[in-house]
């Protein structure tokens, strides 16, 4: 199995990408740490693991609050005795969220928080553990409108995505040679419970669908599985990416100068 004997945190795993990535890490050997704000249903993703053979625990916390993410990294350690991989996978995208003029600065602010703020919040507790550890991966969830920038405007959401490009991209220089790798995992459009609830027309639907050339919205498994690789051993020699995992979007849409 990929992660047999590491640890795995991941962040946002109540629910879509994060719990199928949970889920996946510890079918493939990973002791999981599974961390969301909302409890109830994040413990059910450690109980599911733990009912299938799996070793997990839950941990409740807000990925924007410092305390938080600390004492999230601490109790892995204490229990695990270290860290391995990390997926920074916790995020937001309101309804509220539009264009510049529209969006609230609280919108903005909450979305940055979480979106932006939480990735850092999560290396910076997360990288002295692997540190500790001997080393590690860390993936932290971008999108490709960080890249491109979305048909439907959320300003805030891809603002935040862009700064955890950057973020990622940066610390994947800084720890290069201290065997912690970085990468950003770029999904395209989710039929996620959190995409169809901000596209809630159908009319939205299709002018998000229309760009995609393999003419479907992906599913939170499939982004399980391009993260399950970055975490492993398989992808060694990989570091600073902005894995775009979309269907062939960016593909079709992006030049090869950007």
């Amino acid at each position: 199995m990929k992660l047999t004997d590491k640890v795995a945190l991941v962040t946002g795993a109540a629910s879509g990408i994060g719990r199928e990535s949970a889920l996946l890490f510890a079918q493939n050997g990973a002791r999981v740490v599974c961390v969301d704000l909302s409890a109830d249903l994040n413990a059910a993703t450690a109980t599911q693991i733990s009912e299938a053979g799996g070793t997990a625990f839950a941990v409740a916390a807000d990925v924007s609050d410092a305390d938080d993410m600390e004492r999230v990294v601490a109790e892995t350690v204490q229990k695990f005795g270290r860290l391995d991989v990390a997926f920074n996978n916790a995020g937001i995208m309101h309804s509220d969220d539009g264009d510049a003029v529209s969006t609230e600065e609280r919108i903005w602010d909450l979305t940055m928080g979480v979106n932006a703020k939480g990735v850092f919040l999560g290396c910076k507790y997360e990288i002295p553990a692997m540190l500790a550890s001997g080393g590690g991966s860390i993936i932290n969830t971008a999108s490709f409108v960080a890249v491109m920038g979305a048909a439907t405007p959320q300003i805030a959401y891809t603002a935040s995505k862009g700064a955890v490009l950057a973020l990622t991209r940066e610390l994947a220089v800084v720890h290069a040679r201290q065997n912690i790798r970085l990468n950003a995992l770029c999904p395209g459009p989710l039929r996620t419970e959190l995409l169809m609830r901000f596209l809630d027309t159908d009319e939205k639907k299709e002018r998000r669908l229309v760009h995609v050339p393999m003419g479907r919205f992906g599913e939170a498994a499939e982004m399980a599985q391009a993260a399950l690789w970055l975490a492993s051993d398989e992808s060694s020699y990989v570091t600073g990416t902005d894995f775009m995992v979309d269907g062939g979007l960016s593909a079709a849409y992006v030049t090869p100068e950007g």
